[in-house]
Order: structure tokens, then sequence, then C-alpha cells
């Protein structure tokens, strides 16, 4: 526990860092007792825009003399590269200082989760106790604070991203991370994303209040937008408590969720190629966009930057196995194939990045052959010719017409949710 803590709420955006370091400035010194050894658990380089790069090289300077550690929130997601933390999190932070979290090895058992409570919070379509595993540096590291860091946005397996996910599964053991993926898949991404309280945000508050309030936790949470060129924080919220949470999570709502009033016939997304290297990633595009999409429209998503489908060869050479089949088709294989019953975190993944059979999606690549793409169940368009006719440097978010064609251009679509007025009425 974290005595003497007092919540810090900013929501005045867009918000400059020197007021943020002022305000966690501030945060900190309201924490009674010496703070000799602290954690500072960011997500990786693929939530670039999340704010929490610069937050991390804030908070590691103002904890200065403490000993300061650095893990990096992976969950399933390739380690990063000395060159690319530096770019991230800053040069002022040692290489030495970071601790890379190994989701199937670096773990801890901490608790389980009732059969009987998750068979309640699915409304009975699953029923499997989930073993909650966290990386033990956060139960055996001594440290007087850890401060989980990280951004509130709409997301497909947990409904609004971060607080506590930021612990269970970017720090979490793969049973938690399967059970869950493929708990929200089977409940149905549409029924969540968006909003708090879904089946698998209960089970991580579950966690929460029987498995965490031991540890020396402590969350800063942003929210972020797209303003032209650039990304504003538009929120700043740091305490212990879920209303932590719930305040960055009706900021996110105001800010991150594009409502429309028709479907949308034609999308087009643009992947950065410094946060989007795998569908694993890029499937943003899909998850983000599908409750937006009319039935038979398109969603043509340029990615120069995608050169695999899973983020570890396994995970990759499932994908490449199965594809990203309908629904249905995946649930049926989970039950005849060992090999995506024991992984259902890629399931549900595979679930995610399909359109089940509404539209299309084609992706746009450089470093992916056609016959590759299409093996996955996605149409294939060379990048170069994609951007010939839909050129990132001159759309705007939003509609664009493009040879007489209106489309919907996206440029990040990490940092929103575009779904239909009558989804939040």
């Amino acid at each position: 526990m974290v005595w003497g803590m007092k919540d810090c709420f900013l929501t005045d955006g867009p918000i400059d860092l020197s007021t943020v370091e002022a305000a966690l400035q501030d945060w900190l010194g309201s924490i009674k007792g010496p703070l000799r050894r602290v954690l500072l658990v960011p997500p990786d380089g693929t939530r670039g825009h999340s704010m929490a790069g610069p937050i991390t090289s804030i908070l590691y300077r103002l904890l200065q003399p403490a000993e300061v550690k650095v893990l990096v929130a992976l969950g399933t997601h390739a380690p990063m590269a000395p060159e690319e933390k530096r770019r991230i999190f800053g040069a002022e932070i040692p290489l030495e200082a970071y601790i890379d979290h190994r989701w199937r090895t670096d773990v801890t058992r901490i608790g389980v989760v009732p059969g009987e409570f998750v068979a309640e919070m699915s409304e009975g379509l699953v029923d499997y106790p989930i073993t909650v595993e966290v990386n033990r540096e956060l139960v055996e590291g001594g440290y007087d604070l850890i401060i989980s860091i990280g951004q509130v946005v709409p997301h497909e397996v947990v409904g609004m991203a971060n607080y506590t996910k930021n612990i269970v599964v970017g720090c979490g053991g793969k049973e938690i991370i399967d059970k869950s993926h493929f708990l929200g898949a089977v409940y149905g991404m549409e029924r969540m994303m968006g909003r708090d309280h879904s089946p698998v945000r209960r089970v991580f508050d579950y966690a929460e209040e029987n498995f965490l309030t031991s540890l020396p936790l402590a969350y800063v949470l942003t929210v972020t937008k797209t303003l032209g060129s650039r990304t504003g924080l538009m929120g700043l919220f740091a305490g212990r408590e879920r209303r932590v949470f719930e305040a960055a999570v009706s900021l996110s709502q105001k800010h991150n969720l594009d409502l429309l009033k028709e479907p949308l016939r034609k999308v087009v997304v643009y992947l950065d190629p410094e946060e989007f290297r795998s569908t694993w990633l890029g499937n943003k595009s899909v998850y983000r966009t599908r409750m937006a999409i009319a039935d038979g429209g398109e969603l043509i998503v340029l990615a120069p930057g995608i050169r695999t489908f899973g983020e570890d060869p396994d995970i990759d050479r499932i994908i490449r196995a199965f594809g990203y089949q309908n629904r249905l088709d995946i649930l049926r294989l989970t039950k005849e194939r060992a090999e995506l019953a024991e992984n259902l975190s890629v399931a549900a993944h595979l679930i995610h990045g399909s359109s089940d059979g509404r539209f299309r999606i084609t992706y746009a690549v450089r470093h992916l052959t056609e016959e590759e793409i299409r093996r996955v169940c996605f149409d294939y368009l060379p990048f170069d010719e994609a951007v010939k006719q839909y050129d990132p440097r001159t759309l705007r978010d939003g509609f664009n017409m493009v040879n007489g064609e209106e489309i919907f251009y996206i440029s990040n679509p990490a940092l929103g949710l575009w779904a239909l007025e009558r989804d939040f009425s």
C-alpha cells in the first residue's frame, strides 16, 4: 500500500509537458514515507502516441536519487531494441535500468479468478477459471512504489485500455492473456469497445481487489487525441483508486469516440511504420473501424512497416496457418485443433481481425508478398500502387473526395474508435 497519496486530475488539455512535470512533482510529494526503490511500468513502443514515453522520462528524473527500474509492459509483444528505448523514453534513462517482460517465463502466480465468477460476468458464455500471473519483479522486487503508466482509449479486448490491464496483461502470464482475450472475443468486441464495465474489465477488477492490494501500486493514466499533425495530451490522471481510471474513461469517451450518423462505404487507414510492424498490432485498423463500416464496404490499410503477422515466431506461425477467418469458423477450429485451444489469445486475435464477411479488408504492404497476405484471408495491394491513389500526405482525417469517390481517412487507428451514433445513444 502507498500511504498519503492524493489524486491528480488534469483535464483541460491540450497539456504541455512542463505542466505535467509540475503536477507529477506535486503528486509524488504527497506520498508519505521514503522512496528508495521505485519501479516504472510503461507500455512499449507500440503505444508511442500515449505520451507514456516522455512521462516515464519525467518520472525517472523526478524520482532521483532513488533507485529506479523500468519494467516495460510488453505483453506478448517483441522486446524493444536499445535504440527504440532511447527514442521512446529518452536518453536520460540508462539501458541497465530496463527490465524486459517475458510472458512465458518471468511470472509468478498471485491468484485465481473463479470459473463461477467468469461465467456470471460472461453471461454463461465461458466458465473457465483464470490463473493470474504477473512479472515476479512486481511481487519480489522490494519496491517502495510501483507506477503503472499508460493511455486510456477504446480497446477491442477489454473495452477501455489500461489501468490494471497494464499489470495483469502487459506484465502478465500466458493464461490470463489467453483467456481474457478469448473471453472478450466470445462476448463480442462490439458490445465492449468504448465502454468501461465489460466482462474482461470485471475480471481485471477482481484481480485488483483480491490479489494486487498489497502491492505499492499507483497509476498514471493519459488521454490523448490527434491534433492536426501532432498528438495532444488532453488529460492526465494519477492515483491508486478506481475513480482515477473512471475519470480517464469519461474524458476518453469525449475525445476518442468518433460517432457517425451513417455507415462508411470506404475507409482508408494509415499505419505509422515506426509503430506498426505486424498485423497483430496493425489490425487496430480493423478493430477500431469495424463498427462504422457498412456491409459490403471496404477497408484499405496502408501498412508500409508491416513485416510479419505475429509479434513472436510461434504466434506468427499460427496466424499463417489459420488466417483471419470468420468468428464461427475460428470458434469451431478452437474446439477441433489443439494448437488454437492452447493459444486462445491468438484465436481471439483471428476473430478480431476478421470482418466476419461483412466488408473487404485490403492490406497495402511493402514487405509481405501477395501470397502471404491472401493466405491469411486479406485482399492485397502493393503499397506504392495504393499510395498513388490514397496519398497520406494529402489526405486529412475524416471525409475526403478522391477521384470523385468519397472516402473516410484515419491517420492513426490507435487513438480512437469509429462507430455509429445509434450504438452509443
